[in-house]
């Protein structure tokens, strides 16, 4: 026992030479492990930033890929109303050419009217007139009638009376 406690108070060189091994293994372990925990660390820094450039890449192609489809979306739709607006104006010209020829065939139809109606009224006019001469005949040989039975009526009357003394 007196032994041990020399040989514990004094290592050996072979003893400080293992325990310098065991020191540097346990150290360079402990730098092999910081450095893995470095490069994991930065290999994950490296994957994050891989990560957030992949993520605003992609968000820049669909925000250039709607530009480029609204674009296209725009030029079709000027398109389809240019054509509209030309539709609508050749629709247009060809229903004021209507309304145009409705307003002469309206305004020679109002003048055939009027000119109908004149020649209705001047025919009227004539008729009454003829009507007016015919009656005013009509009165006249009327009147020629009663003169005559009149004159009839008198002569036979004095033809009476004068005969009335002879009887």
């Amino acid at each position: 026992p007196a032994m041990a406690r020399p040989r514990f108070a004094a290592p050996t060189a072979a003893e400080a030479e293992l325990l310098l091994l065991q020191k540097q293994a346990l150290a360079e372990e402990e730098a092999a492990k910081a450095k893995r925990e470095l490069l994991t660390h930065f290999l994950q820094e490296k994957l994050s930033r891989e990560e957030q450039s992949s993520k605003w890449g992609l968000h820049k192609v669909h925000t250039a890929w709607r530009l480029a489809q609204r674009k296209a979306k725009d030029q079709e739709l000027r398109q389809d109303i240019e054509i509209l607006s030309q539709t609508f104006s050749r629709v247009m010209d060809c229903k004021d050419g209507v309304i145009e020829v409705a307003g002469g065939e309206l305004e020679e139809a109002e003048e055939q009217q009027n000119r109908a109606l004149r020649s209705h009224l001047h025919l009227m006019d004539q008729l009454l007139h003829l009507q007016r001469c015919r009656l005013g005949y009509l009165e006249e040989g009327f009147s020629a009638q009663v003169g005559a039975l009149k004159a009839e009526f008198e002569a036979e009357r004095c033809g009476i009376s004068g005969g009335e003394g002879e009887w």
